[in-house]
């Protein structure tokens, strides 16, 4: 029998013999692979970190000691250790295990981590009410995929010491985030891991201790490793931060990594362990291109391919990205911004051919806008291309430092609506409720490809802050709404609404209710001299958006009835699967629709 088919809990793995833990972890990772490669996931991340959640649960006693995943992408490993292996297979499917950290899931998950940069903060917070309650738990944070380079990071280390006097936080660098890293931070970790005063002592010392091998001496070897790597690093950052520093550990070594963390499970202060990983371990094709293989749909395990054909169309991030760099070539003081999503957001084409005025700051979303307000102070005209679910971090940057001033922002909303498996902590249906309050930033849904590159035209020829939002997906290369202004319905459909609002159309037309379809397209301002006119002639308006009914476009307008995503959590799914759940499909739109109508003739 596996190993992995023993492990139910924490407990299982510190039962696993020194040396049967390379087999461990290499079935963790085939388990990884197999499901990865059917159902897609974030596939490199968790490929990395085995050996980290494999120490983790031998070191610690979860789930009473906390151990807080950031980015919970890198914890499929931690999944399969903690009570869900039998699980594991419905990983990111409808009804499934969700893709990241999930306390509904498991007593192990103690918070929900889905966006970066939280862990250290939430991990003190923790610690700080167990001080308080004089319990003896454990916290750890782990850290990684440049999390710890988020301004919320540096924020908690700030107080770390003044919050707290027992934290453990665990840095997982594989020098990456979903791109290559990039920064001052980054490239700080580097000097650590290849310092040529710390590598040259490190060669010497591990010449001297193959010779050392036995009893004492080799203890004191080990030592004398430790005590020299201190020296050699005394004044690391996190030194000055009031932490002591452990490292840099080789992460993908369980003992080095038991050892590691065993040590800064007795520090009586809070600690940092180093622990440097490879990303897409274990996996070849991953391990050369672990950005490509940071988040992946269904492939064949034997050759890296993906299941799916693609359907010959273009996407929306392409399409914007493309029409971005033809904007370009025309106006050298377009540049293009982003935070670590270069390759998903569509930019990789605009990096490479304008590389001066491409800017990528890596995962620091209100340090992005702030900076774009800059760019844009001093005659640049910056586009910020960000994911919806990661632009709500930047609220109050867009409101402050944008759009007081009025100045010439665009924001490229990317993935705004429901984006599938990633599910509640990534689906975007927030941005229209957080945005359409500021005074002075339209908000703009295109429909097809064509619409999108005239939308984003308009948005930079505007003067003032803008948004263009669209989703996730295949970008239909022309769609026109049925129009009908003598209907006694109107369908006011926004973007991508457009094509399920055609279709609920033609079905209440089929069922004797003459219907059109209104492309709503601007958000903010809307067409209030449509609206008023269809309203003079007694229509009944619906709306139908990619977003969050509560404070979304449908209350603007003030419509009858309002489609799109109800003020609760919404799950992981795919995007017909949630549609049905949710009473989102055209025929339940219709459906709804037909019913108001004939209640209307009825008064």
């Amino acid at each position: 029998m596996a190993i992995l088919d023993s492990i139910d809990c924490p407990a299982d793995v510190r039962r696993v013999q020194a040396a049967d833990l390379p087999a461990l972890a290499q079935e963790v990772r085939e388990r990884i692979l197999a499901t990865v490669s059917k159902n897609g996931g974030h596939l490199a991340p968790s490929l990395g970190a085995v050996e980290i959640a494999i120490a983790l649960a031998r070191v610690f006693d979860p789930p009473k000691d906390k151990v807080v995943w950031d980015v919970g992408h890198q914890a499929y490993a931690w999944k399969l250790l903690t009570g869900r292996r039998e699980a594991f297979p419905t990983l990111r499917r409808h009804g499934g295990l969700s893709g990241f950290c999930n306390p509904a899931e498991s007593p192990c998950d103690p918070f929900v981590s889905g966006h970066a940069g939280v862990a250290i903060a939430a991990a003190e917070g923790m610690a700080a009410a167990r001080d308080r309650a004089g319990t003896d738990e454990h916290v750890v944070a782990v850290v990684g995929d440049a999390s710890m380079s988020n301004g919320i990071s540096f924020e908690a280390l700030n107080n770390c010491t003044t919050l707290t006097s027992k934290l453990v936080i665990v840095l997982n660098d594989n020098e990456m985030s979903i791109s290559r890293n990039v920064g001052a931070f980054s490239r700080y970790l580097g000097r650590l891991i290849s310092g040529f005063r710390y590598n040259r002592v490190k060669a010497a010392a591990e010449r001297a201790g193959h010779k050392l091998r036995l009893g004492f001496l080799s203890r004191f070897y080990h030592f004398v490793g430790r005590v020299l790597k201190s020296l050699l690093l005394k004044n690391t950052l996190f030194v000055n931060f009031g932490l002591r520093y452990i490292g840099p550990v080789d992460g993908n070594d369980i003992a080095a990594v038991e050892e590691a963390l065993a040590v800064a499970k007795e520090c009586a202060r809070p600690v940092v362990v180093h622990l440097v990983t490879v990303k897409g371990k274990g996996y070849g094709p991953a391990e050369r291109n672990p950005t490509a293989w940071h988040g992946v749909g269904p492939f064949d395990l034997a050759t890296g391919e993906p299941l799916r054909a693609p359907d010959g169309g273009k996407g929306w991030s392409e399409v914007f990205g493309d029409a971005l760099c033809e904007i370009a070539r025309e106006d050298p003081r377009v540049c293009a911004l982003t935070a670590a999503m270069k390759c998903g957001t569509g930019l990789k084409r605009f990096a490479a051919e304008f590389p001066d005025r491409f800017f990528d700051v890596g995962i620091c979303e209100e340090h992005l806008v702030a900076f774009a307000a800059g760019l844009a102070s001093n005659g640049m005209k910056p586009v910020v291309a960000v994911y919806s679910t990661f632009l709500q971090r930047s609220v109050d940057n867009i409101a402050h430092d944008v759009a007081l001033a009025g100045l010439p922002v665009v924001f490229a909303v990317d993935r705004a609506g429901i984006v599938g498996a990633d599910g509640k902590t990534h689906h975007g249906l927030y941005d229209i409720p957080m945005l359409k309050c500021v005074p002075g930033l339209r908000i703009v849904q295109p429909k097809d490809g064509p619409d999108l590159v005239a939308a984003l035209r308009e948005a930079m020829a505007s003067g003032g802050p803008a948004v263009v939002r669209y989703p996730r997906g295949r970008c239909p290369a022309s769609v026109e709404p049925l129009s009908d202004p003598s209907a006694k319905v109107q369908l006011w459909a926004l973007g991508d609404q457009v094509e399920k609002a055609n279709r609920a159309a033609e079905m209440l037309r089929a069922a004797g209710v003459p219907a059109g379809v209104v492309h709503a397209r601007s958000v903010k301002p809307f067409d209030a001299g449509l609206l008023a006119r269809q309203r003079a002639a007694g229509a009944l308006v619906a709306t139908l958006e990619n977003g969050a009914v509560s404070g979304g476009f449908g209350e603007s307008v003030g419509a009858d009835l309002r489609f799109g995503w109800p003020d609760s959590q919404i799950p992981h799914g795919t995007t017909a699967e949630l549609e049905g759940d949710f009473g989102f499909t055209a025929e339940a739109v219709a459906a709804a629709v037909k019913a108001a109508a004939e209640r209307k003739v009825a008064k």
